[in-house]
């Protein structure tokens, strides 16, 4: 997976960057087919900064999750928070954990099918 980090209205050390590098790099341990993550942090207010996640998924559409808290860090992780939802999320509709419908249910073989309606009092 190819993570970018880009920042706006400021500049984040290197260790920081690591650090954020680091968080993203664990979210395919959730979901495979991740192809790319882009971390964008927007320094405009310095005692809040905004941190937009954007992770690209193979065969579905980015999954994009933005935080705002008082520190890069606290907001990267909300940011991180919020996407590994999103891919949890699909990961369960692409299983498809629903029961099979009544029509597609197969009648037991030691019952007759007028037992089940004389035993219920219907007729």
């Amino acid at each position: 997976m190819q993570i970018s980090i880009s920042m706006r209205h400021g500049h984040l050390s290197q260790q920081t960057q690591q650090r954020i590098s680091e968080k993203v790099s664990k979210l395919p341990r959730i979901f495979e087919r991740l192809t790319a993550a882009s971390v964008t942090v927007d320094l405009e207010h310095e005692d809040s900064p905004h941190v937009e996640i954007r992770v690209s998924v193979e065969h579905a559409q980015d999954f994009v999750a933005t935080h705002q808290a008082a520190t890069v860090m606290a907001t990267v992780d909300g940011s991180v928070h919020k996407v590994e939802q999103q891919l949890r999320r699909h990961k369960e509709k692409l299983k498809g954990h629903k029961m099979t419908g009544l029509k597609h249910q197969e009648v037991p073989l030691d019952s007759e099918p007028g037992e089940a309606d004389a035993a219920s009092g219907e007729q």
